[in-house]
């Protein structure tokens, strides 16, 4: 049985029996006694408008065991703002928005920014580091998840089977990730890990050797999930990207810092489905093309931190690689959409391929023409250094925004 629970180098649990929602929680507010947990939702105002948010409210005002809730808000008005209060109001646990548009937490942005410790760039990484820094602040859990606020099939055992391997006292998990199958509307989907990530991972192996880095992200069933959980510690010391390499940033973070012992992911739906992005915008950037490109200029840096020699020829070849790969996976794929009776548009797939392999070329100029640019965003103990007093300014300044000093 043990084999079955180990997935190359870290731990996997799988949904055997599918254990009731309200089984796992009960063991949960057992739990709690000994180790509190949180919940961090980074958002965009127009997610309050969308179809899944408010759903997650609702499920989550179900939930018994969580501490407190921790929101990022991101490209809010102050009326936004006031409507998101509203909006999150019927949340029964204590709960804290940041409004991260909002005068007093612009004014310690502009000040961490003048010393060169604020995020480079606005995003999801920039709302997820100021969530960590309040959570440190608020001092009130010894677990915290994270989750997107996007999934249209969210249902609360998704968060109780994410925090169970931290939350249990007996167990010693420092960190868990979430995974599910990407499959919707009769089809697969997940391009990005499916089509990306899985074959430049097995790319890099060949072009630049053996790496036990790549054989731990590999390990991973599904790497660029945005469900992750870890103990509230581990948030001090890890340095984020500021862009879409956020969960490939964490996942590296954590292999620095902690054995894979210590690492685990665990099987939180059945049935997933959220936002899918384009391959790009109207204007040839953003969607999947922006993404693909910040998550391969993330492993680029992490591979250069580790010693490997990354030159414009080994670009060269590794997209070459890569493209061969990924074209072998894809009829992989095929023949698992048309065993399970899934469409499967195999031109569209291959224009996917192709913008991947493009972007591996365009992340690795970027790499080579920008050697000193700040890929992360600095560590929650390096800014205390600095600015001592700048957890509890931050907390100070949410808690006045949420006490409608606004």
């Amino acid at each position: 049985m043990s084999d079955f629970f180990q997935n190359g180098v870290i731990t996997n649990f799988h949904n055997l029996t599918g254990r009731s929602v309200e089984d796992l929680e009960k063991e949960l507010v057992r739990f709690s006694h000994r180790r509190k947990m949180g919940l961090i939702l980074p958002s965009l105002f127009s997610e309050l408008e969308g179809p899944a948010l408010s759903n997650i409210v609702d499920e989550l005002a179900k939930v018994p065991y969580l501490e407190e809730i921790v929101i990022g808000l991101d490209k809010a008005d102050r009326d936004q703002f006031l409507h998101a209060r509203e909006f999150f109001s019927r949340l029964p646990q204590r709960h804290r928005i940041l409004w991260n548009d909002g005068p007093r937490l612009k004014a310690i942005d502009a000040e961490l920014d003048k010393e060169g410790l604020s995020p480079s760039q606005p995003g999801k990484g920039r709302n997820v580091w100021y969530c960590t820094g309040f959570t440190l602040a608020s001092d009130r859990s010894a677990c915290v998840a994270l989750h997107d606020c996007d999934i249209v099939t969210y249902e609360r055992g998704m968060l109780a089977r994410l925090l169970y391997p931290l939350a249990n006292p007996s167990f010693q998990y420092e960190f868990c990730k979430g995974f599910y199958a990407r499959v919707a509307d009769n089809k697969l989907n997940g391009r990005v890990g499916r089509l990306l990530v899985g074959p430049l991972l097995r790319s890099l192996q060949k072009v630049y050797g053996h790496s036990d880095y790549l054989d731990y992200l590999a390990s991973f069933r599904y790497p660029l999930s945005g469900e992750f959980a870890m103990r509230t510690h581990v948030l001090n010391n890890i340095k984020i990207p500021g862009d879409w390499g956020l969960e490939i940033g964490v996942l590296s973070e954590i292999y620095r810092n902690y054995t894979t012992r210590q690492s685990c992911q665990v099987e939180i739906a059945d049935n997933y489905d959220h936002k899918h992005q384009p391959l790009s915008e109207e204007d040839g950037t953003g969607g999947l093309r922006r993404m693909s490109n910040d998550i391969v200029q993330s492993l680029m840096r992490k591979m250069a931190t580790m010693g490997v020699n990354l030159t414009s020829d080994s670009f060269r070849v590794l997209k070459a690689t890569y493209y061969r790969n990924a074209l072998d996976m894809m009829e992989t794929y095929h023949h698992e959409a048309a065993m399970n009776g899934l469409d499967f548009d195999q031109h569209a797939e291959e224009a996917a391929v192709e913008m991947f392999t493009q972007s591996i070329l365009d992340a690795g100029q970027a790499f080579i023409e920008r050697p000193n640019e700040k890929p992360f965003i600095p560590s929650w103990s390096r800014v205390q250094s600095a600015f001592p007093d700048i957890l509890q300014r931050i907390y100070q300044a949410v808690e006045e925004d949420n006490a409608g000093k606004v």
